[in-house]
């Protein structure tokens, strides 16, 4: 089951998105559905996390000075992006979730969950 998720930003709300999805036959939770107070449940904001996290402890790991070098940075960046391109379990995981995660902003009216 596919379902294009939409906050209230002002792209998504436009009435030409909202009529081009119904238009043709696309289910997603439009205007109508869709918290007005909701939590940002895009999954890139998760990954964005995991990836400063990963790169964080590879950082303090380095000894000395060459922890404050951009190439260190590069390097523990591209690493981990690397690892994470096949770690098929990581994006399972949170796309498995989504739909609970969902029905508990749903059920909330879009104020605080435990995601």
């Amino acid at each position: 089951e596919v379902i294009f998720i939409h906050d209230k930003a002002p792209c998504t709300r436009a009435y030409q998105t909202q009529h081009l999805l119904q238009g043709n036959d696309v289910k997603f939770w439009g205007n109508d559905i869709w918290p007005g107070n909701s939590p940002d449940l895009n999954v890139a904001e998760h990954i964005g996390t995991i990836i400063k996290d990963e790169v964080e402890k590879k950082m303090l790991s380095e000894p000395g000075h060459s922890r404050y070098l951009e190439e260190t940075l590069k390097m523990h960046i591209l690493d981990v992006l690397n690892n994470m391109e096949t770690d098929t379990d990581l994006f399972k995981t949170l796309l498995c979730a989504y739909p609970s995660r969902l029905r508990a902003v749903k059920n909330a009216n879009g104020r605080h969950t435990d995601y």
